[in-house]
């Protein structure tokens, strides 16, 4: 059935190019002791993400995003102003006290930590509800599954505002009944037969049976129908216990329709359920992002989906042995005086984890926050990590500061590892080095170099796990790739070579994932280029580091001579 439904799933991708066709796809506890301090320089957090408008450029879904962004903005201006000004002098008042006292301070103060229980309620509330209406990137207004009437609760405030005068798709009628009957399934608890329903219902609309009138409807509106679908097999297969198979559903639901909420807080759950911890929080960070940029109101889910993303956060830095971190609130831009005094600070705490000291230079930090509201922008930080390791903090500090973000260890660019050598580098550093990125992004909803970075990432990772043949991890990362690009023109304002990078690049995994390749391709290039500066970097480090020793040889020397002539 899985293997299925890999197949129906490539017909429904919907690139701007219209490109359509792709294919599928913590380690063990510190000491309390070690936790415990380490969470006492993670700051509790102080206000929600502030709202960005999506920049104009030639592609269709950049252009609706901007669309959207602008309608949601004006309707909640014009509902709320009222209710809203009075809290909003208050909270003004308060946030630039609370800037101006974290200005003067390098040492945030301590959270406590969420009990399983709690993440478990979330997940049973969030997560693995069996939701009756399907949420269109597009469209105003949601179509229901459900024969019966559906009332009209507070959860309508979920869809997209856009236009009053859009028709909804009219989903076709045996498709609907197959939904149904999944549906019945999955809540008397017999999630194979469900599969099994949800499987028939992917089929249906690989062969066109999604919607009544196929002319009047928009691959937009397919593709939403088709992330329905997948976003439910999720939650059955991690009922079923099968996170793999999940993991692959809820990237795909991401794919095709990146605006719902819901689609990211399942990614997350079922890296939560891996314990993939790091992940989990950048995927609950998106999905409190994109909630509350689709119109979302309701302050209980709100508030549900940053406990979600706090408890994976924190549950990373108490497991993680290898680097410790400190959040640093600042206000404005940060001079490498302050640079060079939080490092001071940070290896008087961390006296454990200062063989390398490195503090991200690019963009800002933001943490799981318990505001009311998304009435202020959130309080920015500076993420200072320390390691243990002198190699890992320096090729990790080397990856940071390039655009594009690649590491290799080839001692020319263009000669290529044997396969014994990218094992051995994959075990010495690459293994040790992705953890590490995954942690930066935790926190980090924008990339100020490159917004395409995370994907780059991903895909980077994808191809040394090809290298050493991992086939069913490659397509997994390669399909987690596709995800976080069409996922980007949500999250920040992207250029017209922004775009069209994020294009391209898309088409690129997808002609990977299909076993097709090209020389020409955008990624061969961002490869051979990165390995290049990669290599240059290199290069310079070792002259500068041979060079250091040349002086202290002639140092030894002349001191050996000097104290030579003073004997004789």
């Amino acid at each position: 059935i899985a293997s299925e439904s890999n197949i129906h799933f490539h017909k429904y991708i919907i690139s701007n190019d219209d490109k359509n066709k792709t294919s599928q796809q913590m380690h063990s506890s510190k000491e309390s002791k070690v936790a415990a301090n380490k969470l006492n320089y993670i700051p509790e957090t102080l206000q929600e993400v502030k709202k960005h408008e999506a920049a104009e450029n030639s592609m269709e879904i950049i252009k609706m995003t901007e669309k959207k962004k602008e309608k949601q903005s004006n309707d909640l201006d014009g509902t709320n102003r009222k209710h809203k000004s009075e809290k909003n002098k208050k909270l003004a008042v308060k946030k630039e006290a609370e800037m101006s006292q974290d200005s003067n301070q390098l040492i945030p103060t301590p959270v406590s930590h969420i009990p399983l229980k709690s993440l478990m309620d979330i997940e049973m509330e969030l997560v693995y509800i069996d939701e009756e209406d399907i949420f269109f990137e597009f469209s105003e207004p949601v179509a229901s599954t459900s024969t019966e009437p559906v009332s009209h609760d507070s959860e309508r405030a979920d869809a997209l505002s856009e236009s009053n005068d859009n028709a909804l798709p009219q989903i076709d009628k045996q498709l609907q009944m197959t939904l149904q009957e999944a549906s019945i399934c999955y809540r008397q608890n017999d999630y194979a037969a469900a599969v099994e329903k949800l499987s028939t219902a992917l089929e249906l609309c690989s062969k066109g049976v999604a919607v009544d009138d196929l002319l009047d409807s928009f691959p937009e509106d397919i593709s939403s129908i088709a992330s329905f679908i997948e976003t439910k097999l999720v939650t059955c297969y991690l009922k079923l216990k099968k996170p793999d198979d999940a993991l692959n559903h809820s990237h795909r639901s991401i794919i095709l329709n990146p605006a719902y909420f819901r689609n990211h807080l399942r990614q997350a759950a079922v890296f939560r359920y891996l314990e993939r911890y790091s992940e989990a929080a950048r995927s609950a960070m998106i999905a409190d992002y994109i909630y509350w940029l689709t119109g979302g109101t309701e302050q209980h889910t709100s508030k549900l989906i940053k406990l979600y993303w706090q408890a994976m956060f924190e549950e990373t830095i108490t497991r993680e042995v290898s680097f410790s971190v400190m959040y640093t609130p600042f206000v404005t831009e940060v001079k490498a005086e302050k640079i060079n005094k939080i490092k001071d600070i940070f290896a008087k705490k961390h006296p454990n984890y200062v063989e390398h000291i490195y503090t991200d230079p690019h963009g800002f930090h933001i943490l799981p926050q318990r505001a009311e509201g998304p009435d202020l922008p959130p309080q920015k930080y500076l993420l200072t990590l320390g390691f243990r390791s002198k190699h890992i903090g320096k090729t990790l500090e080397r990856w940071s500061c390039r655009k594009l973000p690649i590491f290799s260890d080839r001692k020319a660019p263009f000669c290529p590892l044997t396969e014994e050598e990218t094992n051995a580098y994959w075990i010495n550093t690459g293994k040790r080095i992705v953890p590490v990125m995954d942690f930066i992004r935790s926190t980090k909803l924008v990339d100020n170099r490159c917004p395409c970075a995370r994907g780059i990432e991903k895909m980077h990772y994808a191809s040394f796990l090809s290298r050493l043949h991992r086939v069913e991890e490659e397509s997994q990362v390669l399909n987690q790739a596709l995800a976080e690009l069409a996922t980007v023109p949500y999250l920040q304002d992207i250029s017209q070579q922004d775009a069209k990078l994020l294009q391209l690049l898309m088409a690129d995994a997808m002609d990977t994932l299909e076993g097709r390749s090209h020389q020409g391709r955008v990624w061969n290039k961002i490869q051979k280029i990165g390995l290049i500066e990669d290599y240059l970097y290199q290069a310079e480090d070792n002259y500068l580091k041979n060079k250091r020793h040349r002086i202290a040889k002639a140092e030894r020397k002349r001191m050996k001579r000097i104290q030579s002539t003073q004997q004789h």
